[in-house]
């Protein structure tokens, strides 16, 4: 009989314990979810603040750049001197070195690759390579206006000159680019620097003017217009 009434109690304890198990797990699942929800919804709010900067900084910088690209372009007007100087038509480009002896060491090459030394590897070549002693001078190919002087990461000390026709030349690997400065009117054949060995990429290699013609922003082959 007492054995009987002590079960009963431990069972009645047992229920008890269960039952204040189950409220402490459903208290604690609450407040789990509660923490939660709480936790996502300041996410929530975080990227939404964080979009709503990025957009603003986009836009801004966008502003930025075209406000920097209207001076820029107030900054440099490109003269179309072979109109107002009479000079050479588009047709008429000259050798952009004043050497007899000087030979093209690397042809332009878009569509095939062809192997650097410097690099040593196959690579695309935007450019004609002509070989001469270094400080040969280097002259504008036509009439036109320089629209940039700048170091290269690539090719060295650089100048850019703007031609009629949307025609623009590069002139690169120059040992110096003091001659001209940005803004000025060239005539054909003014010279405008040196044969050098100022650029990265074909540093191994010997002097040498690095020389590019772009037609409407595209890369064109300068044998097509200037006979070497």
């Amino acid at each position: 009989m007492r054995q009987a009434q002590k079960k009963k109690e431990k069972d009645k304890v047992a229920i008890v314990l269960m039952l204040a198990f189950c409220v402490i797990a459903l208290t604690s699942i609450f407040t789990v979810k509660s923490n939660i929800d709480k936790i996502n919804e300041n996410n929530k709010d975080i990227l939404v603040s964080e979009n709503t900067k990025t957009d603003k900084d986009k836009d801004n910088a966008a502003n930025k750049d075209k406000d920097n690209s209207a001076q820029a372009s107030g900054k440099i007007p490109t003269v179309d001197s072979l109109e107002s100087q009479g000079g050479s038509q588009p047709s008429d480009f000259i050798k952009p070195i004043k050497d007899e002896n000087a030979s093209i060491a690397n042809p332009f090459s878009m569509d095939k690759l062809i192997y650097s030394v410097t690099l040593d590897q196959y690579m695309t070549h935007c450019g004609i390579d002509i070989a001469a002693p270094e400080d040969t001078q280097v002259v504008a190919v036509a009439a036109g206006t320089v629209t940039a002087v700048y170091e290269d990461d690539r090719y060295g000390t650089s100048v850019e000159i703007t031609h009629s026709n949307d025609i623009v030349t590069v002139y690169s690997n120059l040992s110096t680019a003091e001659m001209v400065e940005v803004g000025d009117v060239v005539q054909s054949g003014q010279i405008i620097g040196g044969v050098g060995s100022t650029g990265l990429f074909e540093s191994l290699e010997p002097a040498h003017l690095h020389f590019e013609m772009l037609e409407g922003g595209v890369y064109i082959n300068p044998a097509d217009h200037i006979k070497f």
